[in-house]
């Protein structure tokens, strides 16, 4: 099973500036993202994706396509210009990126039934989820 990352869509106003943005990469085949550390796991994310945290909720997820240096002392995290919606699941805003098992990761919305979760404000997500009511 593939191993994730958790990332905040940093500047993005809406999931739909960020789909627009990563879309924009389109033509050179692939988004980076600039990370100062290159994750000591990055083997175990072959397969794996970049969940998108936006207003406290992962909203979306664009697969990886690997990691490199970018020769300033950094490295890039390369991701296909898509974003593909998941299940709305509330997360706490990090630093950085963080890890994330395939067990714990959402899915796509488009393999799940449809049950208004998708349709609810990230913050009554959250807040209904907090009190164990979904």
């Amino acid at each position: 099973m593939p191993l994730h990352m958790t990332k905040i869509a940093f500047r993005s106003e809406s999931p739909a500036t960020l789909r627009r943005w990563l879309e924009s990469h389109a033509e050179q085949g692939e988004a980076r993202l600039t990370t100062r550390y290159m994750p000591k796991r990055h083997a175990d994310m072959e397969g794996g994706s970049l969940y998108w945290i936006h207003t406290s909720t992962i909203v979306g997820r664009s697969p990886i396509l690997g990691f490199m240096e970018n020769g300033e002392g950094r490295h890039w995290i390369r991701l296909e210009p898509t974003l593909i919606a998941v299940r709305p699941v509330p997360r706490r805003a990090h630093q950085g990126w963080r890890y994330l098992e395939q067990a714990d990761a959402p899915p796509d919305l488009d393999s799940v039934e449809a049950d208004g979760r998708d349709n609810m404000p990230p913050r009554m997500l959250g807040e209904l989820t907090k009190l164990g009511l979904i």
